[in-house]
């Protein structure tokens, strides 16, 4: 069977990573059984979730993963779609994952009063005489991680701009489609659904929520419908 490593439920959402939760939802599409280790972090082979141990075989990253099943179990996550529709759907994708996941992370990590929102459950398992120090540690090195990876360095009505030119395009291309490139669920409706639930989590608040929420009622309703067919619980 194959193991998934992930960090666990949170927050109201499937997991806290928009990228686990987007490898949750391919195995869920790929049909295969797996179980959920919350316990593998510190051996993540590349530093970070989510990875997969598929009978020894170990995969990191949510893109990886989406590869060596379509490989291993012959899934095509794609079947059904034009060479240009395939094209689409993988441009939609670092789409999300290149600005609107970074957005999210921003206004989880960065605000103040997300954060600490966000620490009361992410750093509760941290000894309390620790804790503090592993906060500021952490929020450290995704502050970094912004800068390096370029949102970071703008401001928030840059940032803002970006992520609704991002929402925006995301809402003309659903239409009023069930799912982002027809009838049918592919491979861009993995992180679709992770990047839209992501941000739409009412635990943290932001513009980015409120834009998205308040003006696309598609994307809420395509949101709720991916979670229903693969997180009903």
């Amino acid at each position: 069977m194959i193991t998934l490593y992930t960090f666990g439920v949170a927050f109201g959402l499937p997991d806290a990573s928009p990228f686990v939760i987007k490898a949750h939802v391919l195995l869920k599409m790929a049909g295969q059984p797996y179980e959920v280790n919350r316990k593998g972090f510190n051996k993540a082979p590349k530093g970070k979730l989510p990875y997969i141990d598929d009978a020894g075989t170990i995969v990191a990253d949510s893109t990886f993963i989406r590869w060596h099943l379509e490989k291993q179990y012959g899934i095509d996550f794609d079947q059904g779609l034009t060479a240009e529709q395939r094209a689409q759907a993988w441009a939609i994708e670092k789409m999300l994952e290149d600005n609107l996941y970074w957005i999210t992370v921003y206004w989880r990590w960065m605000n103040d009063a997300n954060f600490a929102k966000l620490s009361a459950v992410f750093f509760k398992p941290v000894p309390r005489l620790l804790r503090g120090v592993v906060e500021s540690l952490v929020r450290g090195r995704i502050r970094k991680s912004l800068h390096a990876q370029g949102m970071g360095r703008h401001s928030e009505a840059d940032m803002m701009a970006i992520a609704r030119r991002d929402i925006d395009a995301l809402s003309a291309l659903l239409g009023d489609k069930p799912y982002l490139m027809g009838e049918q669920p592919s491979s861009v409706d993995a992180m679709g659904f992770a990047g839209l639930t992501s941000t739409l989590c009412p635990h943290f608040e932001s513009p980015l929520q409120q834009y998205l929420a308040q003006s696309h009622p598609n994307l809420v309703a395509y949101e709720a419908r991916m979670r229903q067919r693969y997180f009903p619980a």
